[in-house]
């Protein structure tokens, strides 16, 4: 079973093909809603050294960016490098 855990948001780093899907209406949309609720679903990063590498929820991670935040809850997975 995952454990949920807080990650520093700036250890997290985000694979260049995986910033070519980001749609800022969709990250405003998500931190507006995040203002509101807090963060209904985490994001699954692994590790890769003294960083993190994003596996899922680039919008989340750029909405708690653009909100200032300086963790976003997430799970750690051990997911093969792609």
């Amino acid at each position: 079973m995952m454990k949920l855990e807080n990650f520093p948001v700036a250890k997290i780093y985000v694979p260049i093909d995986r910033r070519k899907t980001l749609d800022p209406q969709r990250v405003a949309a998500i931190a507006e809603s995040m203002l509101k609720d807090g963060q209904q679903t985490p994001i699954k990063v692994r590790a890769d050294g003294e960083r993190f590498v994003l596996i899922e929820g680039l919008h989340r991670l750029e909405a708690a960016k653009a909100l200032g935040e300086p963790t976003i809850a997430g799970y750690r997975v051990d997911a093969r490098k792609h």
